[in-house]
C-alpha cells in the first residue's frame, strides 16, 4: 500500500478538526435546544457526541495523517521525531483553519450567523488548572497508547475526552485549535475571546507535563 501523499495529510488534518468542531458545535446548539435548561442533559448529549465522533474521525483519518486534530498532538509527534517541521507546520495551519470552518459548518446547519465572538466566561485559577489536567491526561493517554496499545489510540482518546468533559472544571477543551474556534461561537460549547490566551497557556503547559510524564512511565517500564 502506497503512503499517503503530504496533500492529503494535510487535507485529512484540517477536514478531521472541520468535522470535530462541527461535531462539538452543532451537538451543544442540539443539546441547549432540546434539554429545556437542563444543563446536565445538555452536556451529556455534548459529550457523548464528542467522544463517539473522536473515535469514528481517528479511526478514519489516523492511517492517513495520524489523526492528530491538536497542535499539542502534532507538536509531540514533531518532538518524537515522527513528524518533519514542514508537515507540523502545514499540520498546525489545516487544524486552525479547519476548526473554524467547522464552527462556521456547524452555525450554517442552524441557521445562526456564521461570524460570532463567544460570550461564555470561563477563566480563573480552576479553569486552567483544569485545562493543564485535561492536557496532559490527553497527551499522556496518546503517548502510552501508541507505544503500548496503537490498535486502541482511538478507543482509548474518545473515552477519556468523554470523562473528561465530566471530570474538569473547563469541560476539556484540551487543543489550543479547538478553543480558539470556539472562540468564535456565541453558542453552548463558546468561550469568550479574553478567555482563550489563558486556555490555551494552560493547555501548553499540561503537554510539556503530560510528554515528560509518559517520558518517565515508558522508560520506568523499559527498565523491568
Amino acid at each position: 500500500m502506497s503512503q499517503p501523499t503530504h496533500a492529503a495529510r494535510v487535507a485529512a488534518e484540517g477536514a478531521g478538526t472541520a468535522l470535530l468542531l462541527a461535531t462539538v458545535v452543532g451537538s451543544g446548539i442540539m443539546a441547549e435546544q432540546l434539554a429545556a435548561g437542563n444543563m446536565a442533559v445538555a452536556l451529556l448529549a455534548n459529550t457523548l457526541a464528542t467522544a463517539f465522533m473522536l473515535y469514528v474521525l481517528i479511526t478514519t483519518f489516523g492511517p492517513v495523517s495520524g489523526a492528530h486534530f491538536n497542535p499539542l498532538v502534532s507538536l509531540m509527534a514533531f518532538k518524537d521525531g515522527a513528524l518533519p517541521a514542514g508537515v507540523l507546520a502545514a499540520f498546525v495551519l489545516a487544524q486552525v483553519v479547519g476548526g473554524v470552518l467547522g464552527v462556521g459548518l456547524a452555525h450554517a446547519m442552524f441557521e445562526l450567523p456564521l461570524l460570532q465572538w463567544g460570550v461564555k466566561a470561563r477563566t480563573g485559577a480552576g479553569q486552567w488548572l483544569a485545562e493543564a489536567v485535561a492536557t496532559a491526561g490527553l497527551v499522556l493517554t496518546i503517548r502510552l497508547c501508541v507505544r503500548y496499545r496503537p490498535q486502541q489510540v482511538a478507543a482509548a482518546v474518545a473515552c477519556y475526552i468523554g470523562a473528561a468533559y465530566w471530570f474538569t472544571a473547563s469541560t476539556s477543551f484540551a487543543n489550543p485549535a479547538v478553543t480558539l474556534a470556539r472562540s468564535l461561537t456565541a453558542t453552548f460549547a463558546g468561550i469568550a475571546p479574553a478567555d482563550a490566551p489563558g486556555f490555551m497557556l494552560a493547555q501548553c503547559a499540561g503537554a510539556v507535563a503530560g510528554y515528560f510524564l509518559a517520558s518517565v512511565i515508558m522508560t520506568e517500564k523499559e527498565r523491568i
